[in-house]
């Protein structure tokens, strides 16, 4: 009986470079094909002009102490300069360190802090979140250096068009693609996010290879209304179509179903990436019959399953025959597996795929780690190139999450069918997943244990009909405190979490279901919550 193993192709060749490297020979390839376009402002690049202000960016980093290593975090949504900043700070190997745009001064302290980072780049605001506010807040606490807010004079400063030296002259080091140059969060089961650390080798061989699998060339024009903040953003996307010479097109600073549809017509966007919630989001939109959509050839879904009505009308309404769902997680840079532009329906609708090129991928028995039978469920686990180099600053976790022999153990539950293409069936752990974005329960109770009245509480997802999942805190309160409900913890929250970690739903209760051995059951947590708040 084989074994739910499967290892990629090799025929095409990993890039053996740097970002910067590879983005320098895309500049020389193209220099004056559209490189970048944002809606917003109207403004567009060539290859050429990226190239200018990425560059100069980067002299401007130098200048202000950046160097080899130092973190650069940014907050801010999709805009411009945040693919700049992407490309400066790979040109010169200081570290991106990528802040959720939804973060509040909770979560902005810790990445900051965590990451020890020197320079923070932030848009001063995005819809209702003052980032000037909640900055100054936390800066002193976190010894933060420096502080540039896009369009303010620091950031113009440190942007001139010609600074009279070229980065070359500036650069006084060396880089190699194993090199750390990007950090990403990623919710913590300890209860505190963990650092994803990846090298230019990681998201760079996986940009390219993402885009390679849907047919991509320096003729393509991909629409990217999915974070930058994210792998899907910055990797699948610009990195996506930068190894290509492909146009990226910026719809909007956020998902907005309008915009992303009249980018795609107005631009001739032949791809769009998306989260089925935003496919279904644009295809239920008013507006949605009275675009042009016929330019668009393929795209990527991904965060979780493609329900067949949707893609049916990607391939029927939106022109999308050659559509593709990716499978994977930030540690992995991100895709492991992902659909052929040429599979059926039926692979791109009830899998995630079979086996990336140069990665490998096995199902194995949680309790005993040996490799089970196609078709048995079992812990989904990959190792490659895409492995990230760890978590930051956290051997014990790194440890946990790749073993000795280098694999990546995701604590997805997944089966390999016959013909190799996996499913996803469900999670080890209790992660919840909100809208496509990955919340860890533990990070969530932490916060509530700081609220004065708490004396222990459990979170568990729920079903949600809009957003898949949404949270529910079961709350024990202290002797002698009032109750709490859903307005109190959203009260309390606001300003510390992001909005999508604030739990949606608050049952006090007297104890907590238990097993034998004293454990938690968020198994029946969940059912009883379920039923208890009539959620099907």
């Amino acid at each position: 009986m084989e074994t739910s193993y499967a290892a990629g192709e090799t025929h095409v060749p990993l890039l053996e470079e740097t970002i910067g490297a590879n983005f320098e020979r895309t500049v020389a390839a193209y220099p004056e094909r559209e490189a970048l376009v944002e809606r917003a402002s109207g403004r567009r690049w060539t290859w050429a002009e990226l190239d200018r202000d990425v560059d100069a960016l980067a002299v401007g980093l130098i200048r202000a102490g950046i160097g080899k290593g130092d973190r650069v975090a940014i907050w801010s949504p999709n805009c411009a300069e945040w693919t700049i900043t992407q490309f400066a700070t790979a040109k010169i190997g200081a570290v991106l360190v990528n802040i959720n745009p939804a973060y509040r001064t909770h979560e902005l302290a810790y990445a900051l802090r965590q990451s020890g980072t020197k320079l923070l780049i932030s848009a001063p605001e995005f819809k209702t979140s003052d980032y000037r506010a909640m900055v100054r807040e936390v800066r002193e606490d976190v010894g933060l250096e420096q502080v540039w807010f896009l369009g303010s004079p620091e950031w113009t400063d440190h942007n001139v068009s010609d600074p009279g030296v070229t980065l070359a002259e500036a650069m006084t080091w060396s880089l190699d693609p194993h090199d750390p140059i990007n950090i990403q969060y990623t919710s913590g089961t300890t209860g505190y996010p963990k650092g994803a650390t990846l090298s230019h080798r990681n998201i760079l061989n996986n940009g390219y290879f993402v885009t390679e699998t849907i047919n991509f060339t320096e003729r393509d024009r991909l629409c990217i209304p999915v974070p930058f903040y994210h792998c899907f953003g910055m990797v699948m996307g610009n990195l996506g179509c930068t190894t290509h010479g492909a146009t990226m097109v910026i719809p909007a600073p956020g998902f907005d179903p309008e915009t992303t549809l009249r980018a795609v017509e107005e631009e001739r966007c032949t791809g769009v990436y998306g989260v089925p919630t935003m496919f279904i989001a644009m295809q239920n939109h008013p507006s949605f019959a009275d675009r042009d959509l016929s330019s668009l050839r393929t795209g990527i879904m991904a965060g979780s399953i493609c329900p067949v009505e949707v893609m049916k009308r990607c391939v029927n309404e939106m022109h999308m025959a050659e559509a593709s769902i990716a499978y994977g997680m930030t540690e992995t840079s991100p895709v492991s597996t992902q659909t052929l532009s040429d599979d059926d329906l039926e692979r791109r609708t009830e899998t995630i795929g079979r086996v990336h090129p140069h990665v490998e991928i096995k199902i194995v028995d949680p309790a005993t780690g040996e490799t089970v039978p196609r078709g048995e469920p079992g812990e989904f686990c990959t190792r490659g190139y895409s492995v990230m180099l760890g978590y930051w600053e956290d051997e014990e976790k790194t440890r946990e999450a790749i073993d000795n022999d280098g694999w990546m153990h995701t604590g997805d539950l997944a089966v390999m069918r016959d013909d190799g293409y996996c499913n996803i069936v469900g999670r080890i752990k209790d992660m919840v997943i909100r809208g496509g974005e990955n919340i860890y329960p533990r990070e969530i109770e932490e916060f509530l244990y700081t609220h004065p009245d708490v004396e222990d509480v459990q979170v568990v997802g729920v079903p949600d009909q809009k957003y898949g999942e949404e949270l529910c805190a079961w709350v024990r309160m202290k002797a002698g405190a009032e109750p709490l409900d859903a307005d109190a913890v959203r009260a309390f929250a606001t300003g510390k979490l992001a909005h999508y970690k604030i739990p949606r739903y608050v049952m006090v209760v007297d104890e907590f279901p238990m097993t034998v051995t004293g454990k938690i059951r968020k198994v029946q947590m969940r059912e009883e919550s379920a039923k208890q708040l009539g959620l099907s």
